[in-house]
C-alpha cells in the first residue's frame, strides 16, 4: 500500500484513509497489499506493483499496516552466455493451488455420479453437456466432438477457476499475465496443427495452407500471409484474455486511488464514490471472469475445427 501519510495527511485522517484502502481492496479480492518501501509512495507505483506478478507472497493486516511476507525461492540455470530463469513467482503458485483445488473438487464431483445428477456434480454436467453440443459438436464435428471434449473442458474450469482467484483477498489474477495466456495460447496452437495433421495428413495438410485454385504466380504472396494467419491466432487468444483481465484489475485499483490522488478535503466526498463505482466493476469483473473462459474455450474449439476441416 503506498504512503497514505503522504496522500491524505497526518493523524486521524492517515489512519483511516490507510484501514479504507486497505479494507476496500482486500473486499474487492486484488492482490495483496504490501508496504509503502516495496510498492512506491505514489498510486500509480501501487497499481502496478499489486497487478504485476512477483517473486513474493505478502500479507497485510488492514487495521495495523504490519506486513508478512513469503520469498519465494529463486531458481536459476546457466546455459553459457544465457540465464535461464525458473523461478517460482507469485502467479505460478496461484496456478498450482487452482490446479489442485480443481482436480480434487471435480473428482469429488465425478464420484458422486448418477443416473439423475444433483447436487454440484450436476452443475459440472451442465457446464460439460454445453462444452460437448454446442461448442465441440458444432465447430469440430460430430464424429470428433468427444476426442476433445476433454481438453476444451479442462481448459475453460482451469482459465475460470485462475480468474476467480484473482477475485479473492489476497490473491492474484494469473491470467493478468501475458506469459500465462502466451502459454494456454500455444498449447492450443500446438493441438491446432495436429488436429489437422491427423485429418489431413503431414503432406496434405501443409500443402492445403493455400487454398486450392490459388494461381501458382500468387504463391508468394498468399503463403506468407496464410503462415501469419497461423500465428495471428494463438496471439489473439493470449492478447484478448490477457487485457481483459489485467483491464479491470487497474480501473479498480485506480478508481479507490482516486480517494488519495484528489486529497484530504476531497476524501470523504469522493470516497463513497469510488467505492460504489470499484464496487460495480468488481461485479462486472466476475462476469467478465466467465466470459472469458468461454471465449477462450469456444475460439479453441472454433480453431482446431477449422484446421480439421478446411474449406
Amino acid at each position: 500500500m503506498w504512503n497514505a501519510r503522504r496522500q491524505v495527511g497526518d493523524g486521524t485522517h492517515t489512519l483511516f484513509a490507510k484501514g479504507l484502502l486497505a479494507l476496500s481492496l482486500a473486499a474487492f479480492g486484488l492482490a495483496a497489499p504490501v508496504s509503502a518501501s516495496a510498492a512506491g509512495d505514489t498510486v500509480p507505483d501501487a497499481v502496478i506493483h499489486h497487478v504485476v506478478d512477483g517473486n513474493d507472497l505478502s500479507f497485510q493486516n488492514p487495521f495495523t499496516g504490519s506486513t508478512y511476507t513469503i520469498l519465494l525461492p529463486e531458481i536459476k540455470v546457466s546455459l553459457g552466455s544465457y540465464e535461464l530463469d525458473l523461478s517460482i513467482t507469485r502467479h505460478l503458485v496461484i496456478m498450482w493451488v487452482a490446479a489442485a483445488i480443481l482436480v480434487l473438487v471435480i473428482s469429488l464431483a465425478a464420484r458422486k455420479r448418477r443416473l439423475v445428477p444433483r447436487g454440484f456434480y450436476s452443475m459440472v454436467e451442465v457446464i460439460v453437456s454445453f462444452i460437448r453440443d454446442e461448442l465441440a459438436v458444432k465447430n469440430i464435428g460430430k464424429e470428433e466432438a468427444d476426442r476433445w471434449v476433454p481438453f476444451l473442458a479442462t481448459v475453460f474450469f482451469f482459465i475460470f477457476t485462475l480468474n476467480l482467484f484473482g477475485l479473492l483477498p489476497y490473491s492474484a489474477t494469473a491470467t493478468g499475465n501475458i506469459s500465462v495466456t502466451a502459454g494456454l495460447a500455444l498449447i492450443t496452437f500446438a493441438l491446432t496443427q495436429y488436429a489437422g495433421m491427423r485429418s489431413q495428413g503431414v503432406f496434405g495438410y501443409w500443402a492445403g495452407i493455400v487454398p486450392h485454385g490459388v494461381p501458382v504466380w500468387l504463391y508468394p504472396i498468399m503463403l506468407p500471409v496464410e503462415l501469419l494467419g497461423l500465428l495471428t491466432k494463438p496471439f489473439a487468444l493470449a492478447v484478448r484474455l490477457f487485457a481483459n483481465m489485467t483491464a479491470g484489475g487497474f480501473v479498480i485499483y485506480f478508481l479507490i486511488g482516486l480517494i488519495f490522488m484528489l486529497g484530504e478535503s476531497l476524501a470523504p466526498v469522493v470516497a463513497p464514490v469510488s467505492v460504489a463505482f470499484a464496487t460495480a466493476m468488481f461485479l462486472l469483473k466476475m462476469f467478465v471472469a466467465l466470459l472469458q473462459a468461454y471465449i477462450f474455450t469456444m475460439l479453441s474449439a472454433l480453431f482446431i475445427g477449422m484446421a480439421a476441416h478446411p474449406h
